[in-house]
């Protein structure tokens, strides 16, 4: 099977070289069978790395410990969803994994859109087996996964060797999160190779009006969600494996993911500009072409080693490669990008710093802003080392200080946008639109200010931080300040997306006598792009109010016997029950911990510490009770050296759930919006006296 494997990733480099080939020579020479030819090809290069696929996983499930990359990954006892999962537990599989999905959309693509964009798919197909051509060269020469282990003798001979049992997966990623989380971050990752595609192809065949980001919108927002579903599990397998109380930490690899997705953010709100109004098309191009390149760029820091982070593999030679590919992609895209300025010229000019477009620059500035910051400081390290010679390690205070503002800023710009009209927004519609949420919003904030939540904590002048707005006003902004304004902007937001749902939802019941409940509905299926756009804000609420808690999290650790008991707040864990338990894969030490809040027994909790035998790794694996308010969050540390104790470690995490339940509903707004819109109904007339702000609604319709 091994062979097999071998054979098919050998042809599929010679397939996807010759669709290369094929395409650009077909387009050069006006000849259709060589473009046929090259599409056939690139379907075919799918077939070939599926069948490479296929053979690892093979070689996974029977436990083929001859081949290296089995045997480290993989071992008897593994169980057999974590085997499927190994296959992208490591450098070379992962490798493969990515390229097989560039093939699958790959594959896709050519079949959907061939007869619909004949001039501009011969440079789709090219710019996509370019990609695969580096991938299939990456998985043939530099990174093979179907490597043999050899033992080298003394007269120097090389024979092969079979050791009894593999090293088995890494305990961290035995999690079964870890068995969707990677495709998942894959498809995100790889699917924006599509949109740059068709902006590549569309410099090229000089198509540069609308008609390639119409192709791609579907595509790319597809990327986007599964990028963002994948940033949110990530943070899941976090914040229930690694035993640390928190799901975000600014992790190098974590903001790897994190970068192409805000870029893609202000794409899928940039374009809409352009659709609508025939303007910023340069600035499209930039930010399809940025984000591919923090795609490939989040890959390569994962892979080089040049910074460090538990989710990124063993240093290794291949970041070169990667690097290398990054300055040669970007390159050739910016100088195509530069000759076909002329023909990138807009339509219309911005007319009012009070507009929809205006409000769509500014979010995407606001975006940008905030993924530079993210590069900034999580390549700085490198950048210290290459100016000063040390490495100067820049950690998550330094992120929080700068991304929360911007967030909060973005958060509010994500309420006022939609509400803007297009080219200037008159006085009495700022009034009419704003008044409501600003009221209700600024009211909810001297609620939680009464109550103590974001007080400013008073300083002498000499202890005031170094900030402008500091020393005017004499006090230090403490985390609960931001989870104030966050808390505020997220009702203000939250109450502005209801109300277009009730406002449009009043006009259509008036209009075709649907009960309020259809009239919510229908609205949102014949309009799919906006009112799934607003679900998916009030995702973006939700998680905001999520992330707010954050700022009021505390914990402490405290060694138990047996009938001892913790207090932390409103609750009281007591340690019932100390215990071994042993399994094929691992060992563990497990405690049974009663909780208590207000006296009340309200759940009993197993956290352990486990050491998975194959590695002799050791984990934690913590127990977490969780309500829509707040997380009670426990972890088994270890035991005295007597062994008569045990070391807990007690989380208390407000507001956690809200993360969760906020991405799910992100998810859901993302998913309508992909929906196409459905047909228009027949509606009774409308009155005579119908009101002025029944028109709007009913036209934002």
């Amino acid at each position: 099977m091994a062979q097999l494997g071998q054979f098919a990733l050998a042809l599929a480099f010679v397939v996807t070289a010759y669709s290369i080939v094929a395409s650009l020579v077909g387009i050069r020479f006006k000849n259709d069978k060589l473009i046929d030819s090259g599409r056939n090809a690139a379907v075919g290069a799918f077939v070939c790395v599926t069948t490479t696929f296929v053979c690892l996983a093979y070689l996974f499930i029977v436990s083929d410990f001859s081949i290296n990359y089995v045997a480290q990954h993989s071992n008897r006892d593994l169980p057999l969803y974590f085997k499927i999962s190994a296959i992208w537990g490591g450098q070379e599989g992962s490798l493969l994994f990515w390229g097989w999905i560039l093939t699958v959309y790959s594959a896709l693509v050519v079949i959907q859109n061939w007869r619909k964009h004949s001039a501009m798919m011969p440079y789709v197909t090219a710019v996509l087996m370019s990609t695969s051509l580096f991938f299939t060269s990456m998985h043939l020469f530099v990174a093979n996964p179907f490597n043999q282990i050899v033992t080298v003798q003394a007269s120097g001979a090389r024979v092969p060797f079979v050791p009894a049992d593999g090293e088995g997966l890494n305990p961290l990623l035995q999690y079964i999160l870890n068995a969707i989380h990677p495709p998942i971050m894959y498809l995100g990752l790889v699917g924006f190779a599509v949109p740059f595609a068709f902006a590549v192809a569309a410099m090229l065949s000089r198509q540069l009006g609308d008609t390639w980001i119409r192709t791609t919108r579907r595509w790319t927002m597809v990327a986007w969600f599964f990028l963002g579903t994948a940033i949110l599990l990530g943070g899941k397998w976090a914040y229930v494996e690694l035993g640390w109380g928190g799901f975000w930490g600014w992790d190098p690899v974590e903001n790897a993911s994190l970068m192409p997705w805000l870029i893609g953010t202000a794409f899928l709100h940039s374009v809409m500009v352009q659709e609508k109004k025939g303007m910023l098309k340069v600035w499209n191009m930039v930010l399809i072409i940025m984000t591919y390149i923090m795609c490939i760029f989040g890959t390569f820091l994962t892979r080089s080693g040049v910074v460090s982070s538990v989710h990124a593999f063993a240093q290794s030679s291949i970041g070169g490669y990667f690097a290398a590919y990054i300055v040669v992609a970007l390159s050739g895209a910016l100088y195509l990008l530069f000759d076909r300025l002329p023909y990138l010229k807009s339509e219309n000019q911005m007319e009012s710093l009070v507009s929809r477009e205006s409000s769509f620059m500014f979010n995407n500035l606001i975006l940008l802003a905030a993924c530079f910051a993210v590069f900034w400081g999580t390549m700085f390290p490198v950048i210290s080392e290459a100016v000063k010679g040390v490495k100067i390690t820049v950690s998550a205070p330094f992120f929080n200080k700068v991304n929360v503002p911007i967030a909060i800023l973005l958060m509010f710009l994500t309420g006022v946008g939609p509400l803007l009209a297009w080219r200037k927004a008159s006085t009495n519609s700022l009034k009419r639109n704003f008044l409501w949420p600003a009221g209700i919003a600024l009211a909810a904030g001297a609620g939680l200010f009464i109550r103590g939540v974001g007080r400013p904590v008073l300083k002498a002048p000499e202890e005031v931080g170094q900030s402008i707005l500091q020393k005017v006003l004499g006090y230090s902004f403490t985390s609960s300040f931001y989870a104030l304004g966050a808390l505020v902007v997220s009702v203000f937001v939250a109450v502005t997306v209801i109300r277009e749902f009730y406002k449009g939802a009043k006009a259509r019941s008036s209009g075709t006598g649907e009960n309020f409940l259809e009239a919510v509905v229908n609205l949102t299926l014949r309009n799919t792009r906006r009112y799934g756009g607003y679900v998916a804000h009030l995702g973006f609420v939700l998680l905001f109010i999520g992330w707010a808690g954050q700022a009021f999290t505390t914990d402490t650790s405290s060694e138990a016997a047996i009938g001892d008991t913790i207090a932390m707040r409103q609750y009281v864990l007591r340690v019932d029950k100390l215990g071994v338990e042993d399994t094929p894969n691992y060992s563990s030490q497990k405690a049974s911990v009663s909780l208590f809040e207000d006296g009340r027994k309200v759940a009993v909790l197993y956290p352990e510490r486990r050491v998975y035998k194959a590695s002799n790794q050791p984990t934690t694996e913590v127990s977490i009770w969780s309500t829509l308010k707040e997380d009670v969050y426990v972890v088994f540390a270890g035991g005295t050296r007597d062994g008569k104790k045990a070391i807990i470690q007690v989380y208390y995490n407000p507001l956690v759930m809200w993360v969760w339940i906020g991405g799910i509903v992100l998810g859901l707004g993302t998913l309508i919006a992909l929906l196409p819109n459905k047909k228009a109904v027949s509606r009774k007339r409308p009155r005579a006296d119908q009101s002025e702000e029944r028109k709007e609604a009913e036209a934002k319709v």
